[in-house]
């Protein structure tokens, strides 16, 4: 046999992965679809997705606190249909859809057939998480996909060594650059643990670092915008991680990270270490295992959140799936039925939570929040309530200025929630709109000679140091709001401003 025919050999052994569960995952992906666009019909925007909206509108390299991805998909949306919140949720919930399917994928490329496929496509889809981060446009939701289709390539290029797919994963991970600065933990990790645990080669192949040549030319304007601005990004790293004592801190990371996979996904999750550690039949792909783990540790060090590793879950839970499905293969019959039986109810009580967890309930069915977290789970589950009502309390304050007063006015907000929302629902019925908040401080500062500011829930105690006159012209009070950006929220009208906002504005700019 001739070099070349080797080759050939080799290539098509390497084609050999068992059929692909294509009925089942189109049932699986067509139901959740079904979920996700239900739920992305339901409420309102989410304060980040105006915040996206708003920045589309400021077109940049970078931002405070992200990349320019998301607020340039956001400002096509918003053109393609003006003001639907829906609309602008389509792309992420196809993107969420894929992640399913692709995680199937991978179980098939680990060698798993129908059963291990669909078994990794019902873990993913039933992750109240996972799954229902689709249903509103954040980066963390775009972000995850990214991961997913990063690691199918990876394990793609282990099973084949087809370079070509490893630039293809440089330049998903050259587009994810722009979106958060997760991913370059993920190759860290990567290149440390196929040192120790193979395959080696991967860090030696010319296209790898011919991929990663394109990622660094990629992100020098965003990098330069960083540069430029004092690095805020960065700063965003420190406050992100001093919010993490909310959710227990770093006790809590490791059993709330794995409880967002939800019921069946938590344990397929957990098999898909042990799986992808111990399992012969995986060795090749142990790598990916340890991965995982250092993420964990990276993450749990500079306080990152508990979802930051969920990227890695796609390619763990098909590890999973392989794994289980292989145990089941070598069980008696009793105790293969015991195991299925046991999955089987796991997926549909995980399944009946997914449900529960939709935005189902009429919002005059909510009840308002207790507290702050309360509020704040709302959120997460709901979106934002009170956009609505903020823009229309402002537009009336606004409408009552005198003319003469109104002509130079301007409004500045207390958070960049809400100086989005009003830039998004209103901006063309009111004065120029800033926010010393997040990213929003970065889009301008107010002009010094402005006669009158509407201040939105700003600190009266500021207010009333920097200005002679400060009277209250409006509240809002949305029942089912989040305080200080819909609920208990007083506009003020301020003015014989006594320190230059050009002084002010740099000092009052926070993350």
């Amino acid at each position: 046999m001739t070099e070349a025919e080797q080759r050939q050999e080799l290539v098509a052994a390497a084609d050999v992965r068992p059929p692909l569960a294509t009925k089942g995952l189109a049932v699986i992906a067509a139901l959740a679809a079904g979920v996700l666009l239900f739920s992305a019909s339901r409420y309102d925007y989410f304060g980040d997705e105006l915040y996206f909206l708003a920045a589309g509108r400021h077109p940049a390299f970078g931002y405070a606190d992200q990349g320019p991805v998301l607020p340039l998909l956001a400002r096509l949306m918003d053109l393609i249909a003006p003001g639907s919140f829906f609309v602008l949720r389509l792309p992420v919930v196809l993107l969420t859809v894929l992640a399913i399917v692709l995680t199937a994928g991978i179980a098939r490329e680990l060698g798993g057939g129908r059963a291990a496929q669909l078994g990794a496509a019902i873990a993913y889809a039933t992750s109240p998480f996972l799954l229902l981060q689709g249903k509103m446009l954040t980066t963390n939701a775009v972000d995850t996909v990214l991961w997913v289709i990063i690691t199918w390539l990876v394990v793609r290029w282990v099973r084949t060594r087809r370079d070509g797919l490893l630039l293809c994963a440089a330049l998903v991970t050259a587009v994810d650059m722009q979106v958060k600065w997760l991913i370059p933990f993920f190759w860290i990790g990567v290149a440390l643990t196929s040192l120790v645990f193979g395959p080696r080669e991967l860090v030696r192949r010319p296209l790898l670092w011919l991929g990663a040549a394109i990622v660094v030319l990629v992100s020098v304007p965003m990098l330069l915008w960083q540069a430029d601005h004092d690095w805020p990004q960065l700063a965003m790293g420190e406050v992100i991680s001093g919010e993490q004592g909310i959710l227990g801190g770093r006790a809590m990371f490791v059993p709330l990270a794995v409880l967002t996979a939800g019921y069946l996904g938590a344990v397929v999750l957990l098999y898909g270490v042990w799986a992808l550690l111990r399992t012969p039949s995986l060795r090749p792909y142990r790598f990916l295992g340890a991965t995982l783990l250092v993420l964990v540790a990276i993450f749990l060090v500079i306080g990152g959140r508990i979802y930051y590793v969920a990227g890695m879950f796609g390619v763990v839970l098909a590890a999973g799936a392989v794994g289980l499905a292989e145990l089941a293969r070598g069980l008696p019959a009793t105790a293969r039925r015991l195991l299925t039986g046991a999955g089987v109810a796991l997926a549909l009580a995980a399944t009946v939570f997914v449900l529960w967890s939709t935005p189902w309930r009429a919002a005059s069915a909510i009840p308002p929040p207790a507290d702050d977290a309360e509020a704040t789970i709302n959120i997460g589950v709901y979106g934002e309530f009170g956009w609505h009502e903020l823009a229309d309390e402002v537009r009336r304050a606004t409408d009552e200025l005198p003319p003469a007063e109104r002509a130079g006015a301007v409004i500045i907000t207390d958070t960049y929630w809400q100086s989005s929302a009003l830039d998004q629902l209103a901006r063309d019925e009111l004065p120029p709109i800033y926010s010393p908040s997040r990213g929003y401080g970065y889009f301008g500062t107010p002009p010094d000679a402005a006669p009158v500011v509407l201040a939105v829930a700003m600190n009266e105690a500021f207010l009333r140091w920097d200005f002679e006159h400060v009277e209250s012209v409006g509240k809002v009070n949305s029942r089912l709001g989040y305080p200080g950006n819909t609920q208990d929220v007083v506009i003020w009208k301020c003015s014989g401003q006594r320190h230059p906002w050009s002084q002010v504005w740099p000092a009052l700019m926070h993350l």
